[in-house]
């Protein structure tokens, strides 16, 4: 078994994709309408292919539920925080922490519809 996708429900389709385009990194593999209402498009990160993030809009997040947060594996986590408040993106963690013993740092950060995203340093 392997991670195949993480589905996150937006509010603003555009937006979304150039958040997770331009600030994130992620490349658009597909976009299409799904039915009259909902639309779905598929990214991904050059470096690995296979696993997906798809943005939903239209759904009803009541009835659909919520995903918690999707998370990131970065090299230098205090340079990705300076780059993400540079670009205006609102920071839940202004400074990294530390758990697992200290061998791990995390922050967390928001997305364009509010969706907790977080950044990890092993």
């Amino acid at each position: 078994m392997k991670m195949e996708h993480v589905g996150i429900m937006v509010n603003d389709m555009d937006e979304s994709l150039e958040f997770y385009q331009k600030i994130l990194g992620l490349e658009l593999r597909n976009r299409e309408w799904l039915t009259d209402t909902v639309e779905l498009a598929f990214l991904f990160f050059p470096e690995h292919p296979s696993v997906e993030v798809e943005l939903v809009y239209g759904g009803p997040v009541e009835n659909e539920g919520i995903v918690n947060h999707l998370a990131f594996t970065v090299e230098n986590i205090e340079d990705e925080l300076v780059r993400l408040k540079k670009a205006g993106v609102k920071l839940v963690d202004e400074e990294p922490r530390s758990i697992l013993n200290n061998t791990v740092k995390i922050a967390f950060f928001q997305g364009p519809n509010g969706e907790k995203l977080e950044l990890v340093e092993r």
